[in-house]
């Protein structure tokens, strides 16, 4: 046991001796009759411009409630810092005010007890705008010290799971989560201001789809059948638009049981809309304009810092091809030769990815491509940029384009090197669905793992006949860790998945 932990044990069994004596004299240890009316931070903001003689003259009587963060005893009075959901505050405590046996409690109660005060609003001698506390009273013991102030929580994988306490004394990761929840409120009312519809559709599927990903598998005791956490929403969102919703939007929880790294968790938040009549230029035109809106909206700007480099979300998007993309990068290779099936292996094979994914040597053109832009291109594009026209093999739910018949009306966004959306004209033709669907399940036959099923209900409701519709996903998290300035997916999930400790 090292040293650390021993003490730690320690102070938790002098709580836990405090807790004890608390409850043999006190009827109800863990009262639940408070409701203050007042928070932290709004008080400093709305009393900021008062003078310590206007303060004393006009006797504004406050309440709050929230955990003490510091303690300082000195005799008579004592100093303390209350902190509630919006930020702190400095707190006076003396025995004329609160009587000496509540100030004597006080002085053997321990940071990070939650406690509720009453008092007034008033300036220390140094000019700090505080509370003179003329009522106090304990209401939750905390049993477990909070991590030393100099040194904080400094383990990043503490942090991660134990998010509790990660948010008590990290301000910083406060600040990130609630950004986070300005992004996602933003979001969904420009959606709402756009005439779109929020709907909520199952995360429990029969039958995975609406993305090439490894799904969760659950079983489903009444229904004697095993169930699939949903990879994506969008076959159900489109089964709305086949039902006369023209457009929709859900912001969903995703599950893929695949891979964790900084931008990868099996757990994730998308943003998935769908609109009628509208193609995959429109979806490009508008998924710029809610991006741009969003930063505008929750930093102030849309021409960001994200680690240590400028981002401008003001200026027109970039658009180029996958193979102008890998092009762009590796300018001695043609565009020509990008189209050569051989070349494209050759240069894998000499970045060594066909030897990594031995499913790449069988894969046709199209995919190919697409580990080649993944190897060469993806990570250097740092501006806002949309990579259009992905082949079909690798766009199985997208529309053909009209004038070339290899490649579909898609596109993925990429900011900062990673993929921030991905949309495309939907394919909407049921034969050349099925015909698709029946391509992917030929794949999964033959080892991947990744390939969608065919889904014989979708095949019907498109039958019925759907509109030209186009759609599209953004990714809350990773857009969330572009505005929030965060490098790792972790640190704008609040509970990330870890292995267990055991």
């Amino acid at each position: 046991m090292t040293d650390q932990v021993h003490d730690e044990n320690h102070l938790i069994a002098e709580r836990r001796e405090k807790l004890k004596a608390l409850r043999e004299h006190t009827p109800i240890p863990f009262p639940n009759n408070v409701r203050p009316s007042d928070r932290a931070q709004e008080l400093l903001d709305r009393y900021q411009g008062e003078s310590r003689e206007s303060l004393d003259a006009k006797q504004i009587l406050v309440h709050l409630a929230g955990r003490m963060m510091l303690k300082r005893v000195q005799g008579k009075a004592s100093f303390a810092s209350l902190q509630d959901a919006s930020g702190r505050i400095q707190l006076y405590i003396n025995d004329e005010a609160v009587g000496v046996p509540i100030h004597e409690a006080f002085k053997h109660w321990d940071i990070g007890d939650i406690l509720s005060v009453k008092g007034l609003m008033f300036r220390t001698m140094k000019g700090e705008l505080s509370v003179r506390v003329t009522e106090l009273r304990l209401l939750t013991k905390s049993l477990r010290p909070l991590p030393d102030k100099f040194h904080g929580l400094a383990d990043q994988e503490t942090r991660y799971r134990q998010r509790y306490v990660d948010l008590i004394v990290n301000e910083e990761s406060r600040e990130t989560f609630l950004k986070r929840s300005r992004i996602t409120s933003t979001l969904r009312q420009l959606m709402n201001d756009a005439s779109f519809l929020e709907v909520e559709t199952p995360m429990m599927h029969p039958i995975p789809g609406g993305a090439s990903a490894k799904p969760f598998i659950t079983h489903h005791n009444a229904l004697a059948q095993d169930m699939y956490l949903r990879v994506a929403p969008e076959l159900y969102l489109k089964r709305l638009i086949v039902g006369g919703f023209e457009r929709v939007f859900e912001i969903n929880r995703n599950f893929r049981n695949e891979g964790i790294s900084p931008r990868h968790n099996p757990e994730f938040t998308m943003m998935e809309f769908y609109a009628a009549y509208t193609d995959y230029r429109w979806l490009m035109d508008f998924t710029e304009a809610l991006l741009r809106d969003t930063a505008k909206a929750v930093c102030g700007t849309a021409t960001i810092t994200y680690q240590g480099e400028t981002v401008d979300l003001e200026k027109p998007f970039a658009r180029l091809t996958m193979v102008q993309a890998i092009a762009r990068e590796r300018p001695h290779w043609s565009e020509s030769q990008l189209q050569d099936l051989g070349f494209v292996q050759a240069q894998l094979r000499e970045l060594g990815q066909v030897a990594q994914d031995a499913a790449l040597s069988q894969a046709g053109l199209g995919s190919l491509q697409l580990a080649l832009f993944e190897a060469c291109a993806e990570s250097k594009l740092w501006h806002p940029t949309f990579i259009v026209d992905y082949p079909v093999e690798v766009s199985p739910l997208a529309r053909a384009s009209d004038s070339n018949n290899a490649i579909t009306e898609r596109f993925e966004l990429f900011i900062s090197g990673r993929e921030i959306a991905n949309g495309f004209s939907e394919l909407n033709d049921p034969e050349d669905q099925a015909a698709r669907f029946h391509a992917q399940v030929a794949a999964k036959d033959a080892g991947d793992e990744e390939a969608m099923f065919y889904d014989a209900d979708y095949i019907r409701a498109l039958e019925y006949g759907m509109p030209p519709t186009g759609g599209c996903g953004i990714g809350i998290d990773r857009l969330s860790m572009l505005l929030c300035d965060r490098s790792n997916i972790r640190d704008v999930i609040l509970f990330p998945a870890l292995k267990r400790e055991d």
